[in-house]
């Protein structure tokens, strides 16, 4: 099947053929949803870097396991799903290397040249959010969503930035709805006690000339 005529097939043909090694289908599938792919991975990770590898993890697996797709959910549904488990698998490897990291300074610690204890403290670099138009304020709503939990920031970024039902976001996550209700109200209200401080910030007028 050439290029042309795989690209005029409906989503189902799309994974059909890819599913029997057609190379041509499963690259169309990448087309398809590259961007999808990054933008999720890019709004879960907070990172550049960090959604490039799992954009990378997540197609490699879609190749790896094609064939496991039942077609019960939408395609998309289970895509998400992938997506959202590599960030966990890669968050949690992340986590493993900072206990690693955190123990040998301990065994070893750093200091200054005043002989007191140096720390490099990690922060989330500001990127542009969809969401609002004032700059400042996009800036605040960025650290603060990236402060959230892993858990509470999947269901956040699903619901109220991706759109996702209450149900599909449940599927995606692995977890029941009432679950994926209850993280979703935490991290709501997590996120309204951080821009609390800004929100209550006088606004500035312009003097009348």
């Amino acid at each position: 099947m050439s290029g042309a005529e795989i690209r005029k097939l409906t989503e189902n043909g799309v994974i059909a053929a890819a599913r029997t090694g057609d190379m041509r289908a499963f690259s169309e599938l990448v087309r398809r949803y590259e961007q999808t792919v990054y933008r999720y991975s890019f709004k879960l990770c907070r990172d550049r870097e960090k959604a490039e590898e799992t954009f990378q993890d997540t197609f490699i697996n879609v190749y790896r396991k094609l064939g496991t797709f039942d077609g019960r959910s939408r395609f998309s549904t289970w895509l998400y799903a992938i997506v959202t488990n590599n960030c966990l698998m890669r968050h949690r490897r992340r986590k493993i290397r900072e206990i690693e990291e955190s123990l040998e300074a301990l065994e070893s610690p750093a200091t200054s040249a005043d002989g007191k204890f140096a720390h490099d403290i990690a922060r989330w670099d500001e990127t542009p959010a969809d969401i609002v138009m004032d700059k400042e304020l996009r800036a605040e709503i960025e650290k603060a969503i990236g402060k959230l939990p892993p858990d509470y920031r999947i269901v956040f970024t699903l619901r109220d930035m991706e759109g996702k039902s209450t149900e599909e976001t449940a599927r995606i996550a692995g977890i029941s709805k009432e679950a994926a209700k209850s993280r979703l109200r935490r991290a709501r209200a997590f996120l309204r006690d951080q821009l609390s401080p800004y929100m209550a910030r006088p606004v500035r007028r312009r003097a009348d000339k």
